[in-house]
C-alpha cells in the first residue's frame, strides 16, 4: 500500500478561502442581448446611460440647467431600465433595489437641484432656502 492511499481523506473546510476564485453574478447581470451579438449590442442599457450622461455634460457646457437636466434623466432612465428589463448586464452593480435606490435618488436629486439653479430658479422650496440662509449667516 502506498503513503497516498493510506491518508485518510481529509476533510472540507468550513473557512472561507484565502482565495476568491469567483464572485456571483448581481441579479439581471446576465447579457442584455444573445451571446453571438457584438459587446456593444450586449450591454445596451449601460451603453445608453452613459451616452445620456457624456450628452448632458457636454450641453452643461453651454447651458448649465438643460445639461444637467440630461444627466439627471438619464439617471432616472437607467433606474427605469433596471426596474423593467430582466437583464440589463452591466448596469446591473448591486442587487435590484440597490440599484434602483441609487440611480432613482441620484437622478431625482440631480434633477431637483438643477431646478433649483440660479439665477431664475424653475423650482423654490422655502425650506431650503431658510436653511441656506440660516446656515450661511
Amino acid at each position: 500500500m502506498s503513503a497516498e492511499q493510506a491518508a485518510p481523506p481529509r476533510k472540507r473546510s468550513r473557512r472561507f478561502p484565502v482565495l476568491t476564485r469567483d464572485t456571483a453574478r448581481p441579479e439581471g447581470g446576465g447579457r442584455a442581448a444573445g451571446g453571438h451579438q457584438p459587446a456593444p449590442y450586449r450591454q445596451w442599457p449601460l451603453l445608453a446611460v452613459c451616452a445620456g450622461v457624456l450628452v448632458g455634460l457636454l450641453v452643461t457646457v453651454l447651458h448649465f440647467r438643460a445639461g444637467t437636466l440630461i444627466v439627471g434623466a438619464a439617471l432616472l432612465g437607467g433606474a427605469v431600465l433596471r426596474w423593467t428589463l430582466p437583464s440589463v448586464g452591466m448596469l446591473a452593480v448591486r442587487s435590484r433595489f440597490t440599484d434602483l435606490i441609487t440611480y432613482g435618488v441620484l437622478g431625482l436629486a440631480i434633477v431637483l437641484l438643477a431646478m433649483m439653479a440660479q439665477p431664475d430658479p424653475w423650482l423654490s422650496v422655502p425650506f431650503l432656502d431658510t436653511v441656506v440662509h440660516f446656515t450661511v449667516r
